[in-house]
C-alpha cells in the first residue's frame, strides 16, 4: 500500500469498526419485533444517549439544524485533526478522491447517479445554482408559491430584474382533498413561455409532503422542468430521486440527515447539466461533469467527510425507523393539540402528508408571543411563524425527543388558551 493509498483510507476511517455501530444494531436485534419499536421509548431513550442536549430547555427545532450526534461529532473532530495535520499535502492529492466517494455514497442513498449529484453548502446554495444559471430568455415564466422559502423567491426577484423573466406565484392547498388538488394549483399556472416550476417536496413551515411525481408528471407533459426543493426531506424520509422523475434537486445534510453545519447536495438530471451555467468559473471539464457547477475553492474538506460518518449513523439506525419515530412522534403531539378548541393546525390532518414537522398556532395569540411564552414559561425552544397563510409555531421533534417531552409541550399548549 502506498502512502496516498494510506492516507487516504485513514482519513475516510472505516466506520463499521466504530462501537457505536455494534451498539446501535445490538439495540435492534434487542427490541426488534417484540414491539413496535416507533413506539418503544426505551429503544428511542438510548438512542437519546448519543445526543448531547442541553437542559435549558426542549429542542422542538430541529428543522433549521438538526443536531450532531456524538459520534459523528467525535469523526468530525478526527476529520478537522487529520486535514490540518496533513495539511497542503491532503489538500493537493486526496480531497478530490475522497469528495468523489463521499458524493457516490449520497447518491446511492438519494437514489439517483453518482454522475448527476455534487456536494454543495446548502439548499439555498443549490437552487440559486440552478436559479441563477438556468438558460433564461426574456418573457420566459417561472412558476413558483408563496409557501416557498425566502431566499429562492429572492433570487427568482433578481432574475427578473436581470433577465425579464416572468414570476408566477401560487398559493399551494394547506388542506387538499387529494393530490389532484395540488398539481392542479401549478397545472393553472402554467402557459406557453412557462420553462420551470420550482415546488418543495415538503413545505418548510408546515410539513405538508407534496405529491412531487404527479407534479413532475404534469409538468414534463407540458414541456416544463421542474425544481425541487428538498430541504427537509432528505433524511426524514425515504424517497428515490430517480422515482420523482424531477429535473432539479437541492437538500441540506445539516438538517435531517444530522451532518455537520453547511453541508448539502444538488442533483441535476444528466442531459440538463451542460445548460445550466456555473456560478463561479471552473477550468475546463468534460461535457456532462456535475462538478462544473459546484467550484467554490478552497473549502472546509472536513466537512465533506464527516458527511459519511452521518450517513453511518442514519443508516445504523435504519432510514426506515428513523421515518416511522417522526411520524410516530407528530402524530403523538399533533392529534392531542387537535382536541383543543383553542388551537389551529397548519398542518394537513391526512396523516400521509407529513412526518415530523407540523406547524401549531394558538388562536388570538402572535406567534412570536407565542414562541416566547413556551421558551419563558414552559422552556420549551421553537420558532414562530408569521407569514405566507401561516400563523404559529413550527414543532420539529428528532429521534431523541421523547413522548414525556412532547406531553409536556401539549399540557403548554393547553394552558395558554
Amino acid at each position: 500500500m502506498n502512502k496516498r493509498t494510506f492516507l487516504k483510507q485513514a482519513t475516510l476511517g472505516t466506520l463499521g469498526t466504530f462501537p457505536f455501530l455494534d451498539q446501535i444494531s445490538q439495540l435492534i436485534e434487542q427490541y426488534e419485533g417484540k414491539s413496535n419499536l416507533a413506539e418503544n421509548e426505551d429503544f428511542w431513550g438510548k438512542i437519546r444517549s448519543d445526543y448531547l442536549l442541553k437542559p435549558d430547555y426542549i429542542n422542538l427545532e430541529n428543522g433549521f439544524y438538526c443536531m450532531i450526534p456524538q459520534p459523528t461529532l467525535e469523526r468530525l473532530v478526527d476529520h478537522i485533526r487529520e486535514v490540518n495535520y496533513q495539511a497542503s499535502y491532503y489538500m493537493r492529492t486526496v480531497q478530490w478522491d475522497n469528495k468523489n466517494k463521499i458524493a457516490a455514497r449520497l447518491a446511492e442513498m438519494a437514489g439517483c447517479s453518482e454522475e448527476e449529484l455534487c456536494i454543495t453548502r446548502n439548499t439555498t446554495e443549490s437552487l440559486d445554482l440552478i436559479i441563477a444559471g438556468f438558460p433564461w430568455k426574456e418573457g420566459d415564466e417561472a412558476i413558483m408559491a408563496n409557501q416557498d422559502y425566502g431566499a429562492m423567491l429572492n433570487h427568482f426577484k433578481m432574475v427578473e430584474q436581470r433577465f425579464g423573466i416572468k414570476r408566477k406565484v401560487i398559493d399551494v392547498p394547506m388542506h387538499p382533498a387529494n393530490d389532484e388538488e395540488v398539481v392542479q394549483a401549478y397545472a393553472n399556472a402554467i402557459t406557453p413561455n412557462t420553462k420551470l416550476i420550482m415546488v418543495c417536496h415538503i413545505v418548510n413551515i408546515t410539513g405538508h409532503i407534496l405529491p412531487i411525481r404527479k407534479i413532475c408528471d404534469m409538468a414534463h407533459a407540458r414541456g416544463v422542468e421542474v425544481m425541487v426543493d428538498g430541504a427537509h426531506a432528505f433524511g426524514q424520509f425515504q424517497f428515490s430521486i430517480d422515482d420523482l422523475d424531477c429535473d432539479y434537486y437541492g437538500t441540506s445534510l445539516h438538517k435531517w440527515l444530522s451532518a455537520p453545519l453547511g453541508a448539502g447536495f444538488l442533483y441535476v438530471r444528466k442531459e440538463h447539466i451542460d445548460k445550466i451555467w456555473p456560478l463561479l468559473a471552473e477550468g475546463k471539464t468534460e461535457p456532462g461533469d456535475i462538478r462544473r457547477l459546484n467550484h467554490i475553492g478552497t473549502h472546509p474538506v472536513h466537512n465533506d467527510l464527516a458527511i459519511g460518518d452521518a450517513i453511518d449513523f442514519h443508516n445504523a439506525i435504519g432510514g426506515k425507523r428513523k421515518e416511522d419515530r417522526l411520524r410516530y412522534l407528530q402524530n403523538y403531539w399533533i392529534d392531542k393539540a387537535r382536541e383543543l378548541d383553542h388551537v389551529v393546525i397548519n398542518t394537513p390532518e391526512d396523516k400521509a402528508r407529513s412526518c415530523g414537522i407540523g406547524n401549531v398556532g394558538i388562536k388570538g395569540m402572535k406567534p412570536a408571543e407565542m414562541a416566547k411564552t413556551l421558551l419563558d414559561e414552559h422552556q420549551i425552544w421553537t420558532v414562530a411563524i408569521d407569514g405566507q397563510g401561516v400563523h404559529g409555531c413550527r414543532i420539529c421533534p428528532n429521534v431523541y425527543t421523547s413522548t414525556a417531552e412532547l406531553d409536556h409541550f401539549v399540557e403548554a399548549l393547553r394552558k395558554m388558551g
